[in-house]
């Protein structure tokens, strides 16, 4: 993914898909905003042996914070590593927040039957650990979402079967005993969550997101290291294993926490690794299904969610959304082709295309900078869109 720090000033963080052979290993280049190309790269940094996309963020403190596999480092602008903690748990981690007060949180990832998942605290600037490593009821496989309240931060987390709320107001992290919806009601007919999107007094998620590739790579240890590379089975393209149809889920925040979902989309064993985005000005949220696909924009009503649009494209990213102008980006993956196209959020109607020159898509997230700009980043592949 690539992060944007000050205006045009981009960096790029990766890892390497060494899913056998030498030991893999990350690092965050600045790159120029125009070429591409990098103007300043950290030496590399250890992942502890997982094959995982991580996370990188810029903080309040001037400093790049980059979680990748089982480390953590703190980045300086000119690409220093000034600091590296390696976090308590020995797995993958992919989820990466800066709360209100600089506190620094991750998550490490687990699927179903793997043990419940734990978020570490971490001082910026130092990295020391705050304590032990809070363990949650379930284990998780989506990134973590934080909403920000007069009281202290609230933290989403979506869990194999439910989905928990944690308070943090500044000393102490706290789970909401109140607050545990269970989003799996129909058991192996249904896929676990990736990340949620908070927006419109609800957090929105989609289901089915641990398809056979993810399963394969978190069934190593260290994840996604392999004796023998497994090849095609590490395609998100797979049938999936289950038999019910993709859903997108709105949850309630303020009252009781109710669900409500749909399933736009006609094809049995859907399935995604990215999550959704709802567009309140629009009253829009928008969701896919990459393995049977389809993109699809539905309203939301009191009682349910209503599909007003559907367009015949395959996305897998997480999307950009510009509402001045009312356009949506994200990409469509096609004839073993990757490009970007540029969708009317309030029609569907598809605007633009764009081919950007990749054969691989992946579940990678869209970069919108303050200059109007897109980075595009997948496995081997940096595009810039602009527009004219």
């Amino acid at each position: 993914m690539v992060v944007e720090r000050e205006p045009q000033e981009l960096f790029l963080q990766g890892t390497m898909a060494a899913f056998q052979g030498p030991e893999p290993f990350g690092w965050v280049e600045r790159i120029d905003p125009q070429t591409l190309e990098p103007l300043a790269r950290t030496p590399d940094l250890p992942c502890g042996g997982h094959v995982w996309c991580g996370a990188l963020l810029a903080h309040a403190d001037g400093f790049l914070y980059s979680v990748n596999g089982a480390y953590l480092h703190q980045i300086s602008p000119a690409c220093e590593v000034v600091s590296e903690r390696k976090l308590p748990l020995d797995r993958a981690h992919n989820g990466l927040l800066s709360l209100s007060d600089g506190t620094l949180v991750t998550k490490d990832l687990r699927l179903e039957g793997q043990g419940p998942s734990s978020l570490t605290l971490l001082s910026p600037g130092s990295l020391e650990i705050m304590g032990e490593p809070m363990e949650l009821p379930e284990g998780s496989m989506g990134r973590i979402a934080a909403d920000r309240n007069p009281s202290g931060d609230t933290i989403y987390i979506p869990g194999t079967e439910h989905l928990w709320r944690l308070h943090w107001d500044g000393t102490r992290l706290e789970l909401d005993q109140s607050w545990s919806p269970k989003y799996r009601t129909a058991g192996g007919d249904q896929g676990l969550a990736w990340d949620g999107c908070l927006s419109g007094d609800a957090l929105w998620i989609m289901d089915n997101g641990d398809i056979p590739s993810v399963r394969k790579i978190f069934a190593q240890m260290p994840n996604g290291r392999f004796e023998n590379h497994p090849g095609k089975e590490l395609s998100w393209q797979q049938k999936t294993p289950w038999k019910g149809r993709q859903r997108i889920l709105r949850v309630n925040l303020k009252d009781s926490p109710q669900i409500v979902s749909a399933t736009p989309f006609d094809d049995p064993g859907g399935g995604i690794i990215a999550p959704p985005v709802h567009i309140p000005e629009y009253d829009r949220v928008i969701a896919w299904d990459s393995v049977g696909g389809g993109l699809a924009g539905l309203q939301s009503k009191p009682e349910r969610l209503e599909t007003v649009w559907k367009a015949n494209l395959r996305p897998t990213m997480q999307p950009v959304v510009f509402p001045e102008s009312g356009e949506l980006i994200i990409n469509h993956f096609e004839s073993g082709r990757d490009g970007l196209v540029v969708v009317d959020i309030e029609s569907g109607d598809i605007l633009h295309r764009v081919d950007t020159g990749a054969k691989l898509a992946n579940g990678m997230f869209l970069t919108a900078t303050s200059q109007g700009d897109v980075y595009y980043c997948t496995t081997g592949h940096l595009a810039r869109l602009t527009f004219s």
